[in-house]
């Protein structure tokens, strides 16, 4: 088994991790919102329950695209396979800042208001 053989493993093997977390975090989130939801407000209940679940999502996108950099750049380092990595990159820092956006109220770029 070759280098390139062993990078694609570790690039499938991280890929895969951030789909587990994003599963994890998506059945954690829904059993804390169902066992709280009768316990707090309504609109603090569901509130935590889209943090939780944007922050598992987000954390997740991470190891991704993680994934897709060290399948492409080592293992299949093509100008076409560039160029689509660059587009789900692109596309993906989009969907991360959004969900960023989302999740805290704010930018990923704006400093954090202190109460």
């Amino acid at each position: 088994m070759g280098f390139s053989e062993i990078m694609s493993i570790v690039g499938y093997s991280i890929e895969a991790f951030g789909v587990i977390v994003i599963i994890i975090g998506s059945v954690i989130s829904s059993l804390t919102f169902l066992m709280t939801f009768n316990k707090l407000p309504e609109n603090t209940a569901y509130h935590t329950f889209r943090r939780q679940l944007g922050r598992s999502i987000l954390l997740g996108l991470e190891f991704l695209i993680a994934g897709d950099i060290i399948r492409t750049v080592i293992v299949d380092n093509s100008l076409q396979n560039v160029s689509l990595l660059a587009l789900i990159i692109l596309m993906r820092t989009f969907l991360s800042a959004t969900l960023y956006l989302e999740v805290e109220g704010r930018w990923p770029w704006q400093k954090e208001e202190k109460n």
